[in-house]
């Protein structure tokens, strides 16, 4: 089969592709021949050695994907060959087929595509893990999202709406803005040339936002501390800006705020059952149309360093996908 391979350690540049052999199945598995795999600003730090996971060279990137199973293990039940599903893999998925651990493929809904499949599993359920299982998101509370155009940006708009909160979306831009507003966003704020603390503060009234939705970092994060409500809370979902904020403790203090970790991948080992049951929630939501996939770009397999270059150059908005078939 066909895969993308990172031999060394450094930028999208250094991904090759080669014909590699098919894995085994494996006791517990599910074999899957793959349709499409999404990408995610993860994948441009694991190739550069800067993720928390950092497997052994050479390796395939690529945490998710969609396709049809080809074949399963014994005693695996919830999937047969022929069904169309979605898995979140960690790695492995820019191939062309992927053996994976029965417990994280799941049925898509016939109303799904594979593109919007591959973009699906670890957007969507990193929104919706931070907000329902560490954010404590409640209707009717204002929730910020920075980043509000990007990858789990995108998703973060669509799924607090849905939770019934009121959206203040930031970005870079007109173009990203309009993206976030098609998403439902109520209110924008365009950081390149507004102030996101005094945007903020207009909006919500003086009071400061309730939860703030954060893969962003440096500055956002650090505007962020100074437009959030008193008894707020700050969701830290990763780093795109490039730097990793200090955070003041006497502000934590003064405001009586939570400043909370959200590393959405740690609970498959911890608390798989939550992811499982997330799944179901979006699915349901995506049924329901309220969930809307944005996908900005698609490419071949072939050219999966330009797409992670898009990613590292926020060229792109909602997801990136890679066609393997």
């Amino acid at each position: 089969m066909r895969a993308v391979l990172c031999k060394e350690l450094g930028g999208p540049e250094k991904l090759v592709l080669e014909e590699v052999p098919l894995p085994p199945l494996r006791d517990g598995a599910v074999r899957i021949a793959i349709h499409a795999a999404g990408v995610n600003f993860a994948d441009t730090l694991l190739i550069a050695g800067q993720y928390q996971d950092r497997p052994p060279l050479p390796f395939i990137p690529g945490m998710e994907v969609s396709g049809v199973v080809t074949e399963v293990a014994v005693g695996v039940t919830h999937v047969k060959p022929g069904d169309r599903v979605l898995a979140s893999v960690g790695r492995g998925g820019y191939a062309e087929e992927i053996v994976a651990e029965a417990d994280i493929v799941h049925r898509i809904p016939d109303a799904m595509d594979f593109v919007t499949a591959a973009g699906f599993p670890v957007a969507y359920s990193t929104s919706h893990g931070a907000y329902a299982w560490r954010g404590r998101l409640k209707a009717g509370e204002s929730v910020l999202v920075l980043g509000a155009s990007g990858g789990v940006g995108l998703t973060a708009v669509e799924i607090a709406k849905a939770m019934g909160a009121t959206v203040i979306a930031a970005a870079g831009g007109a173009e990203k803005l309009a993206v976030a507003r098609g998403a439902g966003a109520d209110h924008l704020v365009d950081y390149r040339r507004e102030d996101l603390r005094e945007r903020v503060k207009t909006i919500t009234g003086g009071r400061g936002v309730d939860v703030v939705y954060d893969p962003v970092g440096g500055d956002a994060f650090d505007q962020s501390l100074r437009c959030i409500a008193w008894e707020g809370r700050v969701i830290v979902i990763g780093f795109a800006a490039g730097r990793i904020p200090q955070i003041p403790a006497n502000l934590v203090l003064v405001k009586n705020i939570d400043v909370i970790g959200f590393f959405w991948g740690s609970y498959r080992r911890y608390k798989p059952h939550l992811m499982a049951e997330s799944y179901q929630q979006l699915f349901a939501w995506f049924a329901a149309g309220k969930l809307r996939p944005h996908v900005s770009h698609r490419l071949p397999l072939a050219q999966a360093g330009e797409a992670l270059a898009l990613l590292r150059a926020r060229q792109s908005t909602g997801k990136v996908v890679l066609l393997a078939r």
